[in-house]
Parts: structure tokens; sequence; C-alpha cells
């Protein structure tokens, strides 16, 4: 493999510090992640400042150890990628300044990436470079993100529609901690929903109300915090002061978990369905965090099959944040010379 194929991706938007060398856009040469995940639990959700301090604790090393697993020395990198946007703004500063720093060193071209249009290009990896995936929907849902795109390019995403609240990912955390299970919520909650049954309860399922006096159709669009105020008011009662009963007090707890999280999947694979068609595509990408979830895996290839669309997934590895998606889309962005010199800044937006 030449110099020119090599990319060192680093990932720092938020709570997993990741270090990462793909060759070709495609080809995984090595992929370390360190995850915060047990600084985080007590709190139930991530902290910025303790993120932040993880990250500076951490980055050092995982680059090292990237680059060992790889059998790399920085003076074969054709590039360092790093994500710049969206995501927590201590976090960010920390990917930003080490790659700016050995960019510097090593007379590396800096490639800024775009963490949302990274999480697509790892379901796009899935192909390899002799299937062009483009045009698609893409589905990026996770737990701060649940948004539906025209994916036209690597690095072209337009909005077709989002959440009005939670992001999917964040009511999967929010149920976790009603009904007693750990954190992140979207792994605890599958796992107790394989023991529950998925037609249990009737949740709601939010769906866009058509515009009185438009003839239009429907608009497109996510709403979660309906069916987590759902699941509260069912596990407590109606009563809004009642305290949240005890984990080994509420009845039912594995059918709850089955009957929410088949109600969020229901609600994210018509949408996506909906958007495909409405755009003239053959293929749906699915990509964040939530992508994991065995039953979205399931019902969203089903319904797509049914519906003669193709859902692409990136590998479970690969839906949650991770560097491997960032030196494989800096790899496009690279050859189309969309490049940044020693001023690159972070963005939190």
């Amino acid at each position: 493999m030449s110099r020119s194929d090599l990319i060192l991706g680093i990932e720092s938007s938020c709570d997993e510090t990741a270090a990462a060398v793909v060759a070709g856009g495609f080809e995984v040469r090595s992929s370390v992640v360190h995850s915060q995940a047990d600084e985080h639990a007590r709190y139930g959700g991530v902290v910025p400042e303790i993120a932040g301090r993880s990250h500076l604790r951490e980055v050092h090393r995982v680059v090292e150890q990237a680059l060992d697993e790889a059998g790399v020395l920085p003076s074969e990198l054709a590039g360092v990628a790093v994500t710049t946007r969206p995501g927590l703004i201590g976090s960010l500063l920390v990917g930003v300044s080490v790659a700016k720093s050995i960019a510097f060193r090593w007379s590396l071209p800096l490639i800024p990436v775009h963490h949302i249009h990274a999480h697509v290009w790892a379901a796009t990896m899935e192909l390899g470079p002799k299937t062009s995936p483009f045009p698609a929907v893409a589905l990026v849902v996770s737990g701060g993100h649940t948004n539906l795109y025209r994916s036209l390019a690597p690095d072209q995403l337009e909005p077709i529609a989002g959440t009005l609240d939670d992001a999917a990912g964040e009511a999967f955390d929010k149920v976790a901690w009603m009904l007693g299970l750990g954190y992140p919520g979207g792994p605890s909650v599958a796992a107790l929903a394989e023991e529950g049954d998925p037609s249990a309860f009737r949740f709601p399922r939010y769906r866009p109300k058509p515009t009185p006096g438009n003839a239009a159709p429907r608009p497109l669009g996510f709403s979660f915090s309906g069916l987590k105020t759902a699941v509260l008011y069912h596990i407590r009662g109606q009563d809004a002061l009642a305290p949240t009963p005890p984990p080994d007090e509420i009845r039912d707890r594995a059918d709850v978990a089955a009957s929410f999280q088949e109600a969020v999947v229901d609600a994210l694979v018509s949408q996506t369905i909906e958007a495909a068609h409405r755009e003239g595509v053959e293929r749906v990408l699915v990509a964040g965090g939530v992508a994991c979830n065995l039953r979205l895996r399931s019902k969203l290839t089903d319904a797509a099959e049914a519906a003669g669309l193709i859902a692409t997934f990136p590998s479970p590895a690969f839906c949650t944040d991770n560097a491997v998606m960032i030196a494989g889309l800096g790899h496009p962005l690279l050859g189309a010379g969309k490049l940044a010199d020693l001023s690159l800044d972070a963005a939190p937006r």
C-alpha cells in the first residue's frame, strides 16, 4: 500500500477517544477506542468536563497504539483526519489539537471531518470501493442525533427531517433509567427486551400531522418525548407527582422494555422507508450508535426488502463513535483537496 492510501483518523467528539489507520478509505489497518462509559455511568449521561479531561489523559496513548497496531510510522501517512464538528467543544478541541500537532511535526495534510458525514461513510464501507451507494437516504440515529438526509456524495448530506425533541438514543437512556438499567441505555434496554413481548403494550408512535388545507404530502419527522412520557406514566401511574417505583417493583419490566423498543423501531422504520420512496432512491444507509440495535436492523432490512430497497448498516463495532469512519472518509476528502491549515478550529454545531 502506498503512502497516498494511509490515513490516520482521530475522533473525540463526545465520550470515546479513538484513533484508527485506514487504507484507501475502506481497508481497516487498526482501530483503537477508549470508552468513558464507566466514568459517566453514575450520572446517567455524559458530563462534558469529565469527558474532556479523559480525552486529555488518553489521546496520545490511543494514537500511538493505533499506529503501532497498523505497523505504520507517521512519516508513512498520507494525512491526518480529525473530527471538527459537531460535538462537545472541549472534547473536540483535544482531538483537533493533537491532529494539528501531528500534521505540523510530519508535514502532513490536515483533513477536517464532519462527524455526521463520517457516520454515513461507515455504512458505505461495508460495500467496498467498487459499489457506489449514492444517491441514498441516510438515517443517522444515536444518542445525540435522529435525522434523515439525502446522501449525494461522501461529504454531501441534505437534511430531510429530524427529531423535534429527544434523539432515539437519548430516549433509550431515559427509559433505561426508569427501569433501573445500566448506562448506556440502548444495549441494556435491548438486552431486557429480548425477554419481553413487544406487543404487550401499545405505546405511541409519533407521526407528524399534515398541514391543514395543504395538499402536500404529510411531513416527515420524529418525536420521542411523548413515548418516553407514556412509558413513565405506565410505570408509576397517572399521578405526575408520584415517584418512580424501584426496579424490583415494576411489573412486566421486560415487556415494557420490548414494547418501548418496538415503538422506537417502528417510528424509525416507517419514516425512513417513506423518505426513500419520496426521494426515489434504491438504498438506505443506516448509521449511528442505535444502528447496533438488532431489532432495528432486522425490521428495517425486512421493510426495505419488501419495498424494493436495500438497507445497509455498518458493522456493529463501527456504529458507535469510532475513528475508522473518520480515517475512512478522510481518503476521499484528501483526494478532493478538502484540507485545512493549522488555524483549524472545532465547532460544537
